[in-house]
């Protein structure tokens, strides 16, 4: 057994119950599994919590546009969720969920706890609300008049809530964060918190909502629910037994403060100031560590079920295995950058990686091991005696060999303890290549003609399985289907002689002698054929367009009605795009100059993603054309292009049909 190394507590973000989760939803459990298995490895008492998040303004939607009540609807929802954490091989050792009774409970005891010792007070908001991310904003935050999380429109919402006085405790967080420099990483995400929210000073956060229904009601005023990242937040405590009004239980005595909490870069805000000014609140210890994962993209652009191109966890296990899906978000997931996903990549993985360099090794190693010996694999300690390489310089094979295994074992540690998950992983096969590669050096076929080496032979097939062994226990974090079908292959008699203690698995040459491998080796990745891959691709994103009937329609909320009198305060006219580029240091916007009548305006617009200055020019658009003038960048806009926008992130500006003449009027 590896010596205790003590409780580690670690949480992911729990996953919002809007839809089912995609590929780059899912990553983040993988990773959080794979950090977790380590863990155990080297011998920590490990409770790692994940969940659902079940409350808010767009469930209630959802719900409503589904025909269900909400409850039914996340019901469903989180259960799906559950399959596809499931179905993923992870070893979470709870599944939370907001909806859960004794959570529900602990959070109104919360919010009453923090509201009768002054830190949440009564008042009256009135701000830009997104609903999408269930967050208010001011004019000032918001990026080319949309919400700067995910882009989308905000609108003006003003109701009675409750607040939670921030600035009450910026500075301490300001502190603790300036001398805790592990607290929130990467390091780019503390810069960003930092020079963009907590230095510049802190507004007061809405904590309830009486808009709609489905949340947490506030006990002593039921008009209200609790704002849904008050709610969300504290499943972390909630979850293993914290009790705002008396004893928490053990597992929170044992566990608080988590060690790690684990979620996606785009709730980084959230975590990183509303959670630890609300345990400071609570008299509670911060979190140990708070990492912001990047995020998984598709190479092809925007997931959409109306293109037919979400990708989905199950859709890629059924083609290619759990292991193979888990490597691969794992290793193409940089530290702190986004990675990209494509079928063609995964395909070129599977092939390379996991077929080529794992699947042949082990594979060629078994094999050799029958042909030889019948599968006997015995110890005998003939090295090679000073062979030499290529320029007939000495070359110890097998010093180098064990080098590199047994110096992984560190170098793994070493990612893991960082948080390098796809730099750990390629050290594991840096190993499996340096496995290949002895193979070459030492050419077992040609030891196998000449008896007088046969003993030499043995000695490096054993050391074959013994490097094989090492790395397979080594990738038990990250594959652990895999690293058991290696085991059970070298070890076919008692597949746990092959598990090593984390604490052992630097010492080369444990394999006990005379051992047999199996008879017969299994394929543990079959190469794929990229043609095959991309016609089954294609029959899955035809599925997807008609189950979403080929056509998303967005969803927008009606406007107020007006007068024809208000109508006319608007002037909109043809213009047509004489000269188009692109704003300085702006990558969203464009500046025209646009002939409307006798006169020539330049408009800056927000078009760049969608447009190319070129494809512009000579266009016949439809123009705003009495708004006051307004700096962009420091460019000045005398009107606005009108355009078309939907909620896959579509964008087309209006043009008129036919030759109409530039100035006149559209009514």
């Amino acid at each position: 057994m590896p010596k205790n190394r003590g409780n580690y507590y670690m949480t992911t973000a729990i996953a919002y119950t809007s839809g089912k989760p995609h590929i780059g939803n899912t990553y983040e459990i993988v990773l959080a599994d794979s950090i977790a298995r380590f863990r155990r490895q080297q011998g920590y008492n490990v409770f790692f919590q994940t969940g659902s998040d079940e409350h808010g303004q767009k469930i209630e939607e959802k719900a409503a546009a589904a025909g269900v009540s909400p409850k039914e609807f996340v019901d469903e929802v989180s259960t799906e969720i559950k399959r596809i954490w499931d179905l993923m091989n992870t070893s979470y050792d709870k599944f939370i969920r907001t909806t859960d009774e004794d959570h529900e409970k602990q959070v109104q005891r919360i919010f009453k706890k923090l509201y009768d010792q002054g830190d949440i007070y009564k008042g009256a908001y009135e701000g830009l609300y997104c609903t999408p991310c269930e967050s208010f904003w001011t004019e000032s935050q918001l990026v080319d008049g949309k919400c700067p999380d995910c882009g989308r429109e905000v609108k003006p919402a003003k109701e009675e809530a409750y607040f939670f006085k921030m600035s009450k405790y910026a500075d301490r967080l300001i502190d603790y964060i300036n001398e805790h420099p592990e607290f929130i990483q990467p390091v780019s995400r503390k810069n960003e918190m930092m020079n963009n929210f907590l230095l510049p000073g802190l507004q007061d956060l809405c904590v309830s909502r009486t808009s709609f229904k489905w949340g947490i009601p506030v006990d002593f005023d039921p008009k209200h629910v609790v704002y849904v990242w008050l709610d969300a937040l504290t499943n972390y405590i909630t979850g293993i037994g914290y009790n705002c009004d008396g004893e928490s239980s053990d597992l929170f005595k044992a566990n608080w403060p988590a060690d790690l909490h684990l979620i996606g870069k785009d709730i980084i805000r959230f975590h990183t100031i509303y959670w630890p000014i609300f345990l400071m609140a609570l008299d509670l210890p911060l979190p140990k560590q708070v990492f912001g994962h990047p995020w998984l993209i598709q190479a092809d652009g925007k997931m959409s079920k109306s293109k037919g191109n979400v990708i989905y966890a199950d859709d890629l296990v059924d083609m290619f295995g759990v292991d193979a899906v888990r490597y691969f978000v794992l290793h193409e997931m940089p530290f702190e950058n986004d990675g990209v996903i494509s079928w063609e990549l995964l395909v070129e993985r599977m092939n390379s990686e996991l077929a080529n360099t794992l699947g042949n090794l082990v594979n060629r190693t078994i094999s050799m091991s029958n042909k030889y010996f019948g599968g006997v694999v015995n110890k005998t300690g003939v090295n090679t005696d000073g062979a030499v390489d290529a320029e007939g310089n000495s070359a110890d094979y097998d010093a180098d060999l064990k080098a590199v295994v047994t110096g992984t074992v560190k170098k793994v540690e070493d990612k893991m303890a960082t948080l390098h998950v796809a730099d750990a992983i390629t050290e594991v096969f840096t190993l499996f290549k340096r496995c290949n590669k002895y193979i070459d050096e030492t050419m077992p076929w040609a030891l196998a003609k000449d008896e007088a080496k046969k003993e030499r032979l043995e000695e490096v097939l054993y050391n074959l399985v013994e490097g094989i062994t090492i790395g397979a226990n080594l990738l038990k974090a990250f594959m652990p289907e895999t690293t058991e079908r290696v085991l059970a292959q070298l070890y076919p008699d008692n597949m746990e002689a092959g598990l090593r203690d984390f604490d052992d698995l630097d010492k080369f040459g444990l394999r006990e002698s005379g051992l047999k491998v199996t008879e017969k080796p299994e394929i543990l990745f079959a190469r794929l054929d990229i043609e095959e891959v991309l016609a089954k691709v294609e029959e899955l994103q035809a599925a997807q367009k008609a189950a979403a009937g080929g056509v998303k329609y967005p969803e927008v909320e009606a406007k107020e009605e007006i007068s024809i009198d208000d109508f006319d305060k608007i002037q909109i006219r043809v213009g047509e795009v004489l000269k188009c580029e692109p704003v300085k240091k702006a990558k969203k916007l464009l500046c025209s100059q646009i002939r409307v009548g006798d006169e020539v305006r330049q408009i800056v617009s927000g078009i760049a993603q969608f447009y190319k200055p070129e494809e512009m020019v000579g266009k016949k658009v439809a123009v705003i054309t009495n708004l006051k003038p307004v700096k962009l960048c420091g460019v000045e806009s005398q009107g606005m292009i009108l355009a078309a926008s939907d909620d896959e992130g579509n964008l087309s500006v209006l043009t008129v049909d036919k030759d109409i003449i530039a100035g006149s009027e559209i009514k």
